[in-house]
């Protein structure tokens, strides 16, 4: 199984180039195949900011687009629970979706809290203020 990094993912969600929307879809949707490709954390993270503020996508959109992946059967997310943790955080708070993330897999884990100087951060159940 292959990994897929970010520009593909970005390619098809926004489809701002053509030919590589086309590509990416080709790829991703595969025509009928049972291929999957697997989605590292990382590219998650990196996903929602270029989404974010390369594109101006709102929090909703990125909610959206984001869980609309993680439905996708052709996709693998490492760490899907703390992902689909990350996204319930990050649509209750005013919270950067990375600290939501790092909360979600602490507590996936049973790591929590995560300890943080990010005030901000810490308001999340199961993150505390280091002062």
């Amino acid at each position: 199984m292959a990994a897929l990094d970010t520009n593909i993912l970005v390619r098809y969600l926004v489809a701002d180039d053509k030919k590589q929307f086309q590509t990416a879809k080709e790829l991703i949707e595969g025509g009928g195949s049972d291929q999957t490709y697997f989605v590292p954390i990382s590219v998650i993270v990196e996903l929602e900011w270029v989404l974010r503020s390369l594109y101006d996508q709102s929090k909703a959109q990125n909610l959206e687009l984001l869980s609309k992946l993680l439905e996708s059967r052709e996709l693998e997310f490492q760490e899907e629970a703390s992902i689909e943790i990350a996204l319930n955080l990050y649509s209750e708070n005013n919270t950067d979706f990375a600290d939501c993330l790092h909360v979600a897999a602490a507590f996936s884990h049973d790591r929590a809290p995560l300890i943080t100087f990010d005030r901000k951060a810490s308001r999340l159940d199961d993150a505390e203020l280091l002062q």
